[in-house]
């Protein structure tokens, strides 16, 4: 496998982590039998994220490259503020 290869394997491997938080949203919302986003959601979003942002900065690709970078932020930001919804006795 030559290093080109290896780095299409982890744009990929991004783009298979970004998809499947949609896959877990979509089934935690029919469980549900309403619309939710569990907190799966954000971490799987999260690591998308970060493997696609290497790959686009690998690929020296400046469009991709600002379409990534703030959204860990965004997401990380989320997970923050579910954490706050969560009493202190949940917490422990």
């Amino acid at each position: 496998m030559t290093i080109e290869q290896a780095w299409i394997s982890v744009g990929m491997c991004g783009n298979l982590l970004f998809f499947s938080r949609w896959v877990v949203q979509w089934v935690a919302s029919e469980r549900a039998r309403r619309s939710v986003i569990p907190v799966a959601f954000w971490y799987l979003s999260i690591a998308g994220s970060v493997v696609l942002l290497g790959y686009a900065i690998y690929r020296r690709d400046p469009v991709f490259i600002v379409s990534q970078l703030p959204n860990s932020i965004i997401y990380f930001r989320n997970l923050h503020l579910l954490k706050r919804e969560i009493p202190a006795d949940d917490a422990a």
